[in-house]
């Protein structure tokens, strides 16, 4: 059968990076065909080279035969290709509706845009997900996981005969996923070849058709799903074989390091209470919307609480702003790394630097570089960030490699407190191992360690204990090993409360 999509002996530089290096890879009609790999392997720049954001060093492109020449922008999705990116394209101060149709607005007889008839249109791209957003509410009211659907329901739209979907549920859980997966199957049968990257294992075994995995910018292997194992998948991909996807360490958890006693922030949580120790792990888990990253950000302080009390070595902590949280020796490493945890246009040292300026500086203002760039040297070298130089732009690094920087910059202000909110999502499983290190080997010096997760093998695996938060509230608290992951799913979906009835 004649490939649909054929990309030929494809390579792309940066400066200082070697990102592809002449790969090859073809798609056939209502096929699924996953793209596998490392964050750095250059699923993305390939992707981009698709959807004409990039142009290629080297290499030929050809649809239905036929040879593009033209890969802008606009001629790849007049061409009928459209991408739903990892980093999600949408702009904030605009609505639901602007954003899905930005550029595409129905109009009326006289030339302005048909208001009525676009917000029918976005409600209609939105039914398949069953979730009740808004077409006039702005991309920022929403969190995160709405955000991502925006993006997919905005890629659907276009009726793309060739659809890459960039990591689509990396910010889904349960329900959300669901949906997802029986929107792809429909697609599949409707003739739409679907390009899927994804560093969930599970979701390329039960999706995909066929399977290429690239590793350090090179095309490694093409099976058929079926052809290869997990092991196998994460051999070709890192280069060598993994021990173990959730490491394992003795807690020793010793006195109470943070205490939070009826924590209320109306519309978002009511009356959470829970304690996190020094040496062990505290997993959060629940579905989107559950309400746990607003937990988080009220005890850091971004959020202004309406009642409770925190603690910190027992002893009451006033926490009114981020700075306070942070003084007072809390981190908070946050979903939103691009948004919220780097600055892009800023290098490699400055932004590992920028939580330890107030420490290295004299009286007088002046900043300490040398004591910061030995610091920043050291924590780039023990966590092995991959970057060129400490120079290089945080925005020309991998996904993985950017959340290390965020993860860098509080490891060198050795807080009392870290609170990682999704710290691997979107991060391949090599990457994923090596933060679940740093994760215990802060916990192994001290530090309370609390982690937020969507996904439950990982907080099942990694946590010393789990909270479970069912609509702002903390409904079941568990030691590891307690509950299987049926039974924590039970709590999340809040069944325990129809079982109670």
């Amino acid at each position: 059968m004649e490939p649909l999509l054929k990309m030929s002996g494809i390579s792309k530089s940066f400066p200082g990076v070697r990102a592809l290096s002449n790969v090859n890879f073809d798609l056939r009609k209502g096929e699924l065909h996953a793209l596998v790999g490392e964050n750095g392997a250059g699923k993305s720049t390939l992707m981009k080279i698709l959807s004409g954001l990039y142009k290629a060093d080297e290499g030929e492109l050809f649809l239905s035969g036929k040879r593009i020449v033209n890969t802008g922008l606009g001629e790849m999705i007049r061409l009928g290709i459209g991408v739903i990116y990892q980093e999600l394209n949408l702009i904030p101060y605009l609505s639901v509706a602007d954003n899905i149709f930005l550029g595409r607005e129905p109009k009326t007889p006289f030339g302005t845009i048909d208001w009525p008839k676009m917000y029918k249109m976005t409600r209609d791209a939105l039914a398949p997900f069953k979730l009740n957003i808004s077409p006039k509410q702005t991309i920022r009211s929403l969190g995160a996981a709405h955000q991502q659907i925006v993006e997919i329901a905005k890629a659907l739209s276009l009726n793309a005969e060739i659809l890459v979907m960039d990591e689509p549920t990396a910010a889904l859980t349960g329900n959300e996923v669901d949906r997802l997966f029986e929107i792809i199957e429909r697609l599949k049968q409707e003739g739409v070849s679907i390009v899927y990257i994804s560093h969930r294992l599970e979701e390329i075994h039960t999706l995909a058709d066929r399977i290429t995995i690239l590793r350090d910018g090179e095309q490694i292997v093409t099976k058929a799903r079926g052809e290869m194992t997990n092991d196998e998948m994460i051999k070709f991909m890192v280069g060598r074989v993994l021990d173990e996807q959730f490491p394992q360490y003795e807690s020793t958890p010793g006195e109470t390091v943070l205490e939070v006693k009826n924590l209320t922030k109306k519309g978002i949580c009511e009356n959470i209470s829970f304690s996190a120790r020094a040496g062990e792990i505290l997993g959060f888990v629940g579905l989107v919307g559950a309400g746990r990253t607003e937990i988080m950000q009220t005890i850091y302080g971004y959020r202004k609480k309406d009642a409770g009390e925190i603690f910190l070595h027992g002893k009451p902590a006033k926490i009114r702003s981020c700075q306070d949280a942070v003084e007072k020796g809390i981190g908070l490493i946050p979903e939103e790394r691009k948004q919220q945890g780097l600055v892009l246009g800023m290098s490699v040292f400055d932004n590992a630097a920028l939580s330890v300026l107030d420490l290295y500086s004299t009286f007088g203002g002046l900043l300490q570089r040398g004591k910061i760039t030995k610091e920043v040297n050291t924590m780039i070298k023990s966590m092995d960030i991959k970057t060129p130089s400490v120079k290089q732009l945080v925005k020309n690094l991998s996904g993985g490699n950017q959340q290390k920087v965020v993860l860098a910059k509080w490891f060198i202000r050795h807080c009392d407190v870290y609170i990682f909110d999704e710290p691997t999502r979107g991060i391949d499983v090599g990457a994923k191992v090596e933060i679940y290190r740093l994760m215990q080997n802060l916990a192994k010096r001290g530090a309370a360690v609390i982690m937020v997760s969507s996904e439950l093998p990982e907080i099942m695996n990694i946590s010393d204990r789990i909270a479970v938060v069912f609509e702002g509230k903390i409904v079941k608290e568990i030691r590891k090993g307690e509950l299987n992951e049926e039974g924590v799913m039970e709590y999340s979906l809040g069944l325990h409360e129809q079982k109670r009835a």
